[in-house]
């Protein structure tokens, strides 16, 4: 049994699969060390990995392996970026998530989370660079903390292109222009690969359901899927 930890800004995900099947899934708030090692002690865990976009965590699991994601991993495609160390734990196991699922494919994921973030992939598992990107959340927050009269408001889903009032001007304003924006991106790769395959996941993804055609709207689980696979890579 693989257990996963994915520890994201927002949330912490622990993950049991017996071979590619999730049998065990819990989400919450902060990593808890007790929780862990009592889904290790009840699934028999033999092999964990933990991946993490927080500062630097301390555990001490009671399995025989436990492995840490970082630049220095062995992964199952090509990275051409020009700093691999800063390349985030959470688009690396996206990546690899998306292209267990599709191979031999020119894929974008875009994971609209707490930021938005943009990653290309071609046909030979080469890393072609990304984008990051305030999410749905960071662009309501900014608005509200740096004016004086702006109201925080929340997501929602109903929307129009134009507000009539200050309230849905705003709406109207953050998610319009993340839809303007990874509409955009989406146009200029596939200049270049018309057969381009895209990839929406992350907590924020149903928003934009939708406004895309032709695009694939993964689970919720991609990213820890990718996880287990980089974790059956380097067994």
């Amino acid at each position: 049994m693989n257990l996963i930890i994915d520890i994201g800004n927002t949330f912490v995900k622990y993950a049991v699969f017996s071979n590619n099947d999730i049998i065990y899934f819990l989400k919450d708030k902060d990593f808890d060390n007790d929780i862990a090692n009592q889904v290790i002690k009840d699934y028999k865990v033999s092999s964990c990995i933990i991946s993490s976009v927080r500062e630097k965590i301390s555990y001490n699991l009671k399995t025989s392996s436990v492995f840490e994601l970082s630049h220095k991993t062995k992964i199952p495609f090509n990275i051409i970026y020009s700093n691999k160390e800063t390349l985030g734990a959470d688009r690396i196991a996206a990546i690899v998530g998306a292209t267990e699922l599709h191979r031999n494919n020119n894929i974008l994921i875009i994971d609209a989370g707490t930021c938005i973030t943009f990653d290309y992939i071609d046909n030979n598992s080469n890393y072609r660079g990304g984008r990051i990107s305030p999410g749905i959340m960071l662009r309501y927050r900014s608005l509200f903390d740096y004016t004086s009269k702006l109201p925080f408001l929340e997501k929602n889903k109903d929307y129009d292109f134009l507000g009539m009032n200050t309230k849905n001007c705003i709406i109207s304003g953050v998610q319009n222009g993340i839809v303007s924006e990874i509409q955009e991106i989406i146009n200029v790769i596939k200049k270049e690969n018309d057969d381009l395959l895209v990839i929406i996941t992350g907590g924020d993804a149903f928003f934009f359901e939708k406004e895309f055609k032709n695009t694939i709207f993964a689970d919720e689980h991609l990213l820890i899927k990718g996880l287990n696979r980089i974790l059956e890579y380097n067994a």
